[in-house]
């Protein structure tokens, strides 16, 4: 007897081939797939999916989830979006491995903007610790790709300067260590420290690493690239390594008029890399999210000492002028009359939670810049702000791109989180497909689907075939839509009933379960 029949829907198998109808069966944790007549199908539990796609479980290819999952297995956000698969570790801020336990608190101190905080104490420092953490714990299956953050701590330590050769020659041991644990590729996050201080040279050696385990590249470049006119540089790790590159590119926050053109470009640049291959995910809702240490200084060795030393840099006249100087020549916080504050946790500062920079600063009488560092000071590294940091304009460009899938990047912190935390993938069926039709359905399914899938190299995910995973997500094609906003973010999507993964029903008829069959999935090489 099968544990389950879904009946009547549309299959759209991930493919991008166009739907065909037929009854899903799911056996344990595997698919199977019958055509014909399956009225004697023997079956503990059918469900009608008449009117509905019947489609393989979305895979997020940039999640900030890693520690907030621990705190919230349920992961409601992102499950209810029809998500069933996350890769962790993002930006090169993974959370393991660590030499000592001092480590690895200190650096979740300093991602806390980012990726949150776990419930204490943390119980791991390897990255096959870290992994048991999701098996049969949370609600979606986790990959987990390393960052280049720890692989730095764990052999140079916290400074700011070049790596010796011997450092180097154990830097490139510990990601060798961490492929063969199961890690699908380096991840770089070239904004934030102490990632932020590799130079060419090292993340070179490493992705060679990388590429002869079989992983990808997966890079947040520097900001200050693109001020320096070396916006391409950003491939050069993955063309010298010869490995996959994975880029996180954000749509243009270029002007309408020029919106078309400066993608364009982008995207010519990336195709002339000369990397063995390439792809990007992009957003599908045009705001980002950032923490005080990216935006507040690109030089920042004086943000890795902790909230404490932070503290006292900020009440130094002399520190607080340099950094004020810095952040002002990057227009670090962009425009104060755009985007909002979220994560404030002291009950001084709860008042602020949703509200922009600039209103806030009104309020306070003072300098924007000032507003920013005081509230720094006083709410630490967790501080979170969200910007209206990309165009829509652009969007359609970046998703609809060959090259291109979709990462929510999103970042499940504090009242007032990116709508795209509840939201992203909706957007891309309700609006990229039915309204504005940029892309015919089993295209765009496949970029949430197989196309990432295939980029990790899940072999047995993505698609509806015989003998694959069952990770699935049933929606309305007519219905389904994102109904989050700035002003009320946390609203989960209309029009998506059902969610299964590996074979455990997690949503039902719109609602949790509680069931959290979620695995840790290791790349197999």
């Amino acid at each position: 007897m099968l544990d389950l029949l879904i009946r009547n829907g549309r299959i759209i198998d991930g493919s991008g081939n166009p739907g065909y109808d037929a009854t899903v069966g799911v056996e344990g944790d595997a698919l199977r797939i019958f055509r014909g007549d399956t009225g004697a199908l023997p079956a503990a539990r059918t469900i009608d999916a008449g009117g509905h796609v019947v489609a393989p479980g979305f895979i997020d290819m940039h999640s900030h989830a890693g520690l907030t999952i621990l705190h919230e297995p349920r992961h409601e956000p992102k499950v209810r979006q029809g998500v069933t698969t996350e890769l962790i570790g993002i930006d090169g801020n993974s959370h393991a491995p660590f030499k000592t336990r001092e480590d690895l608190h200190r650096y979740i101190e300093l991602d806390s903007g980012l990726n949150g905080e776990p419930p204490m104490p943390t119980d791991w420092l390897t990255v096959a610790g870290q992994l048991s953490r999701f098996d049969n714990k949370v609600a979606v299956n986790i990959c987990f790709i390393l960052g280049n953050s720890p692989v730095r701590i764990w052999s140079v330590g916290w400074d700011d300067r070049p790596a010796t050769r011997a450092e180097l020659d154990d830097m490139k041991s510990v990601v060798r260590e961490v492929c063969e644990e199961g890690s699908f590729g380096l991840s770089t996050g070239l904004d934030y420290p102490p990632g932020s201080y590799a130079d060419t040279h090292e993340l070179i050696e490493l992705s060679r690493v990388v590429a002869r385990a079989g992983g990808f590249y997966h890079t947040h470049t520097r900001a200050l690239l693109k001020q320096k006119g070396c916006s391409r540089r950003g491939w050069r790790p993955s063309r010298s390594a010869a490995a996959p590159i994975f880029r996180c590119t954000s749509p243009t926050t270029a002007s309408a008029r020029r919106a078309t053109a400066r993608t364009s470009t982008i995207w010519a640049w990336w195709s002339a890399a000369g990397t063995r291959d390439w792809t990007s995910p992009s957003t599908a809702i045009p705001t980002s999210t950032a923490a005080p240490a990216p935006i507040s200084g690109f030089r920042a060795g004086r943000w890795t000492a902790g909230r404490k030393r932070l503290a006292v840099i900020l009440d130094s006249p002399k520190e607080r002028a340099r950094l004020r100087q810095e952040m002002q020549a990057r227009n670090a916080l962009g425009r104060t009359d755009e985007g909002w504050l979220t994560n404030l946790r002291k009950p001084d500062n709860m008042g602020y939670e949703g509200r922009s920079l600039l209103d806030i600063s009104r309020e306070r009488g003072q300098d924007p810049l000032d507003t920013f560092l005081d509230l720094m000071r006083s709410e630490g590294h967790s501080l979170c702000a969200i910007m209206v940091g990309t165009n829509p304009q652009t969007l359609p460009a970046f998703v609809s791109h060959p090259c291109g899938m979709v990462g929510s990047d999103a970042i499940l912190l504090g009242e007032y989180p990116s709508p795209r935390t509840y939201g992203c993938f909706p957007v891309i069926l309700a609006e990229f497909v039915r309204a504005e039709k940029h892309l015919q359905l089993p295209e765009a399914i496949r970029k949430m689907t197989s196309f990432p899938a295939q980029r990790l190299g899940l072999r047995d995910r993505g698609l509806l075939r015989d003998g694959m995973k069952a990770d699935i997500v049933i929606f309305d094609p007519n219905t389904v839509k994102a109904t989050a906003t700035p002003r009320q973010p946390k609203q989960y999507p209309l029009g998506i009933p059902y969610v299964i993964v590996n074979g455990k029903v997690v949503v039902d008829k719109g609602e949790h379960t509680g069931a959290l069959p979620g695995r840790a999935l290791r790349y197999r090489r």
